[in-house]
């Protein structure tokens, strides 16, 4: 009897800690109704049409012809690491100088790019300090160098 109890409370120990495992999945941005999208037709609709239809975009160009740009995405968290994008929609709709919609482009997956920092560092030109250089560096060096220390813009006592 206790050694059913015993492989009952293993059981659900193990159940919870794999619990803890598993992916968080979330999904962020713009969320595609196929039947709305392909009820964009170019030629057809306007910039009025396309926000009833699919609403406000996610972006819009701010120079060049006028585009909108409707993006989301699927992503899954495993434990301690940073999101993964597991699935992506991008879709541009352009439109003309009337404002009417010139073309609608899909884009998936492809167009992620992941950039990996050098060990978060941004580097910089100059020397390595440490920190006691950084904290400590100065000392001595106040006062000293061109034009003197207390006087004034013109090094004499008169400013001349």
């Amino acid at each position: 009897m206790q050694g059913i109890k015993l492989s009952g409370l293993a059981l659900m120990g193990a159940v919870l800690l794999t619990g803890g495992c598993t992916a968080i999945r979330e999904h962020r941005g713009f969320i595609v109704d196929q039947a709305l999208v392909d009820s964009v037709l170019p030629g057809v609709d306007n910039k009025m049409s396309v926000e009833r239809t699919l609403g406000r975009p996610t972006l819009a160009s701010q120079f060049g012809d006028p585009v909108w740009y409707y993006i989301g995405t699927d992503t899954k968290t495993l434990a301690f690491r940073r999101p993964q994008a597991s699935a992506q929609i991008v879709l541009r709709v352009t439109f003309d100088a009337k404002g009417n919609v010139r073309s609608v482009d899909k884009a998936g997956t492809e167009k992620i790019v992941r950039l990996n920092p050098d060990k978060d560092l941004t580097p910089t030109l100059g020397r390595k300090r440490t920190l006691l250089e950084d904290l400590f560096g100065n000392i001595g060096t106040v006062g000293t160098g061109m034009g003197g220390g207390a006087g004034g813009a013109g090094g004499g006592p008169n400013g001349s």
